[in-house]
Formats: C-alpha cells, structure tokens, sequence
C-alpha cells in the first residue's frame, strides 16, 4: 500500500503541467503580445518574450523538473522518511514554479505586483528536508567500545566552490534593500556556507569491535553495526551522483571525490567516500576477523 501511495503522490506532480496549460489557455485572448517574464530586484519589468514563447519556456522548463523529479523518484523502491521528505521538496519547487508563472500572468493581464514572500516556503522546505536527509536513517548508536582506528575524507575544492557563491550572495544581501530578496538571499547563502563549512571539516569514520560510525562536525550520521556488513570493496563513484551526503532509499553516500569502498548491508548499502579505500578496507577486514 505504501508503495502505491508513493507512486500516486509521483504522478499528482505531473498535474502541474496541464494546469499551467490551461492558466493560459483561458487568457490567452487577453493578453499582449509580448508579455514582461522578467523583473528586476526593485520589480521592475527588464525582459519579455512573445506569448508563444513564454508558455513554450513555461512547458519545458516545468516538463524538465518533474522528469528529473520522476526519475529520481521512481528509483526508490522502499520509500522511507527521507524520500517522503525529498519528495515534498519536488513539490514546492514545482508549486513555486507554478505560483511564478501565475504570478507573471496576472502582471500582465492586471498589473498586479510579484511578490517573493512565498518564495521563503520552498526554502523553509529545504531546510527541514536537508535536517530530515542528514540525520534520518542514522541506525542505532554503537556500543561504546574503544575506537580501532578512525580515517577522514573532506574536500577543500568543494569547500571553496560552495563558499564562493555563498559569500557572493551574503553581499549581495547587505546591498539590497528589498527585504523579501535579501531574506532569500541570506537563507540561501547560509545554507551554501554550511555546506562549504561541512566539506572543509569532510566526513569521519570511526571504526571499532561494533562496526562503523559516520560523523560530521561531531555529529553522528550514521552507524554501521558489524553484524550487519555482508560485503564491502573499493569502487569509483560516479561524478554524476553528485558530492555530499547522497542517496535516497536504502542507499547513502558519504562522499567528496571519486573513490572509496562501497559497503553492503543487510539493510541496503552505503558508500564511504576516501582518497586512501585500501585503508577503510583493512579497517573492516580486522573488524570482521575480530567477529569471526
């Protein structure tokens, strides 16, 4: 039942797409030829397009998101509380995208003003799905037994891309003086330097007689008790994957670079990213010999 509830809640994103259709459809007569789609931060208008091409924009930029949206989804084939929460993002930025082009209609046909302040709820979303991603799933805290060994894998590349932009948005929030853009602005710069924050600390694995514990910045992330490891190798991952605590369903990543050891468990798999795997590798063959 669970499984057709989600697969429901996947196909409901996709009513969307008909109902920005059919929003134009209904004024199409009413409106102009060349309609304003772009708005300055003072809200000013400072870009139009023709009809056809604003609901042709309109089409696939939303048809790209809930494919995106879709496959991402229908990967998950036990969906647990991070996927619901992944989930409920999809729906606030396809519900902010839907809000916007409405928004855009009702200018041109009423002058009504665009006004960001629902914007903040997309990011209040994201907020509470990156608390839910990070520490969902985290298992139960390992026995306290005396620590084996203990490897990092941090990033001082990512650190700087994602602070880069972060300190360029954080600026650029002092300069404005349109509140509603600079509390998007500081939200999301913030959100950026966390994240910058988090690669320049990187990921810490802890190894003992009771398996494995994944920390961040003195958080726990996840425990990987030693009965449950079944199998475990070195193994590349895929730039496409993406950087960060990846994953969703029974599978997480922890991972700055391309390689590591791929970890699986009786509940799923888990992969730790590492510039030296060879050593996370002896880590757990002297873990499950210790079992033995």
């Amino acid at each position: 039942m669970n499984r057709n509830y989600w697969r429901s809640s996947i196909a409901i994103l996709w009513v969307a797409l008909p109902a920005i259709a059919l929003r134009y459809w209904l004024v199409w007569d009413r409106l102009p030829l060349h309609v304003a789609t772009h708005f300055n931060a003072a809200g000013q208008v400072n870009g139009w397009m023709s009809r056809e091409g604003s609901l042709r924009f309109a089409l696939v930029f939303l048809t790209i998101l809930l494919i995106v949206a879709t496959v991402l989804l229908a990967r998950v084939s036990r969906p647990d509380l991070t996927s619901w929460a992944l989930l409920g993002l999809f729906y606030s930025i396809i519900g902010i995208v839907a809000y916007v082009e409405n928004a855009i209609l009702d200018y041109n046909l009423y002058e009504s003003p665009i006004r960001l302040l629902p914007v903040m709820i997309p990011i209040a979303v994201v907020f509470v799905t990156v608390v839910i991603f990070t520490f969902a799933k985290r298992g139960t805290r390992l026995p306290s037994h005396s620590v084996l060994a203990e490897e990092d894998h941090a990033s001082l590349t990512w650190g700087v891309v994602l602070a880069a932009p972060a300190v360029v948005e954080l600026v650029a929030a002092a300069n404005i003086h349109d509140t509603h853009i600079r509390i998007v602005l500081i939200a999301s710069g913030v959100v950026l330097l966390g994240a910058a924050i988090m690669a320049w600390s990187g990921f810490h694995y802890f190894f003992s007689h009771a398996g494995v514990e994944v920390r961040v910045l003195g958080f726990r992330l996840r425990s990987i008790p030693a009965s449950e490891i079944r199998e475990y190798a070195i193994d590349r991952w895929s730039m496409a994957g993406g950087y960060g605590i990846r994953g969703i369903g029974n599978k997480r990543a922890y991972v700055w670079g391309n390689s590591g050891v791929r970890i699986q468990t009786g509940n799923g798999e888990v992969f730790l990213g590492s510039s030296r795997p060879e050593r996370i590798i002896r880590h757990l063959d002297f873990i499950r010999q210790s079992g033995d």
